[in-house]
């Protein structure tokens, strides 16, 4: 099978919906690779869920890039928060990134799977949190920032599930807190690839062309196709009601989970 092909066709999908939402794609990147690097000789099977959370955090500092230049240019980033959160990001994804490489793959997955089922359901009932409330001061924003980076780097996402309703909360314009998530995407992911690259570095059995947890020639063909649509769906975020969209891709999430769901149990 080409899987160069299957790659292309990924990272559109998830750099579309990365600019679109503010979030990262690994929700969607994660169990896709999983099931992808499953299907391939050469991948250990008790180690295909690291590869698919490494390969997907480096792929999102590739995404973030290309989204955050779409929404800067629409001035949509609050270049102030994304300076205050950033300490408490990296602090949290190392230690995020730490704590998977040291959980075995299973249980590591099902915490996953959790977790894209209660983002899944809050965006089919679009939750929203009373915007009721200021950002906090810079210990607040730190220790937001600590739990977001954890998070984040556990399931391998960008951090736009978590960023983008804390800043809602705390009464920031949507838009300006789906591009200020585009921002903070970044520093996650530099935190969490370095994590998953040390983490994983000389461990026995990887496939050929992986650099720690991060499987490369996966990542070389991601790379370009989410950069180049992720701009789209930034532009497209300034543009058009998200709602209907968010419910689009919460149902994806489900399927996607119930199908990593049934890998584990067979």
């Amino acid at each position: 099978m080409l899987w160069w092909l299957a790659y292309i066709a990924l990272g559109l999908f998830t750099g579309f919906f990365a600019g679109m939402l503010g979030i990262g794609g690994g929700l969607v990147m994660v169990p896709t690779l999983t099931m992808m690097f499953a299907a391939q000789a050469g991948f250990p099977a008790n180690e295909v869920l690291h590869m698919a959370l490494g390969t997907s955090m480096a792929t999102i500092l590739f995404t973030s890039l290309a989204s955050l230049r779409a929404h800067h240019q629409h001035a949509a980033v609050r270049w102030k928060v994304v300076v205050q959160i950033t300490p408490g990001i990296l602090f949290g994804t190392l230690i995020g990134t730490l704590f998977a490489g040291s959980v075995p793959s299973r249980p590591l997955a099902l915490f996953f799977l959790v977790f894209v089922c209660l983002i899944a359901v809050q965006m089919i009932l679009d939750l929203k949190p009373r915007a009721s409330r200021e950002l906090p001061g810079a210990l607040g924003v730190f220790a937001v920032g600590t739990g977001i980076g954890t998070l984040s780097a556990l399931v391998a996402i960008g951090g736009g599930s978590l960023t983008v309703p804390f800043l809602t909360w705390c009464n920031v314009r949507v838009q300006h807190a789906i591009g200020t998530s585009a921002a903070v995407g970044f520093p996650i992911a530099i935190g969490g690839s370095l994590g998953y690259m040390f983490n994983g570095w000389g461990h026995p059995g990887l496939p050929q062309g992986s650099l720690g947890f991060v499987y490369l020639p996966a990542l070389l063909w991601l790379v370009p196709a989410s950069m180049l649509i992720a701009p789209l769906g930034a532009r497209l975020a300034h543009r058009l009601p998200v709602t209907t969209l968010k419910r689009l891709f919460a149902g994806i999430l489900i399927l996607l989970a119930a199908k990593m769901m049934w890998g584990l149990s067979v």
